[in-house]
């Protein structure tokens, strides 16, 4: 079986297994371009007052973007959100705490200063940050990303009860992901709801790619005690209707 035959078959057992709606998505950190992958190249915006712009409001949105079609980006695309930048590993912590944006989250006491430092970054300074559904990545990916609901979590969490559940910023999960190991959830942040139109209802997770034979493994096995489970529950409630 070829790499992308196994990516292929492995995104079809998340979406089978955890009954998911949007497609997982492959994200690959890279110091060169991959090989046959368009570049993200919508036009730039006019800048701030403080010269940010980018392709895109954050790169939070690139996770909607890339739910049907591959490309790669380069840190320019990601400026105009310097949390997202600093996540990524495209800003330094300096960088990215004189942007206007940053300002304007302190000023509203959205975060406090004293948080930055400890915001999970990705490290080595990559030059490329790719996107694509899993099942048409060319590349092995650094993290798989997933939208869930409730109930997806729930059953992510029934299979890998170590899941790291965390907050604002949203995008710092992927940064977890990559560098501490972790299987991350993310309850959201509403700088990022706004600027992806990410549904009340969704959650995200990112998965590390060298965890993920073994998650799959892990559902498999969880869902198949919840269908019983399913099957008792919904037997002993008839009692009661």
């Amino acid at each position: 079986m070829t790499d992308l035959m196994a990516r292929t078959a492995q995104a079809a057992s998340l979406k089978s297994l955890l009954g998911l709606s949007q497609p997982p998505l492959a994200i690959l950190f890279s110091s060169e371009a991959p090989a046959g992958v368009p570049r993200f190249d919508t036009p730039m915006p006019t800048a701030t007052s403080d010269g940010r712009t980018g392709r895109v409001a954050a790169g939070c949105v690139f996770w909607v973007e890339a739910s049907n079609k591959s490309f790669t980006t380069v840190a320019e695309d990601h400026g105009n959100c310097s949390v997202g930048s600093l996540t990524h590993g495209l800003k330094t912590l300096e960088e990215a705490a004189s942007g206007a944006d940053v300002a304007a989250l302190v000023e509203s006491e959205w975060v406090t200063p004293e948080v930055f430092p400890q915001i999970a970054t990705v490290k080595g300074n990559p030059n490329f940050v790719t996107y694509g559904p899993l099942a048409e990545a060319t590349s092995d990916p650094d993290v798989i990303f997933l939208r869930l609901n409730g109930k997806q979590a729930m059953l992510l969490h029934s299979a890998w009860p170590s899941l790291r559940v965390e907050g604002k910023p949203q995008c710092h999960i992927i940064a977890i992901a990559k560098e501490s190991g972790e299987i991350a959830l993310s309850v959201g942040c509403m700088l990022s709801r706004v600027r992806t139109g990410m549904s009340n209802n969704d959650v995200t997770c990112a998965i590390p790619a060298g965890k993920l034979t073994e998650l799959l493994d892990r559902l498999e096995t969880s869902n198949n005690a919840d269908l019983k489970v399913a099957a008792y529950a919904s037997e002993d409630k008839k009692r009661f209707t």
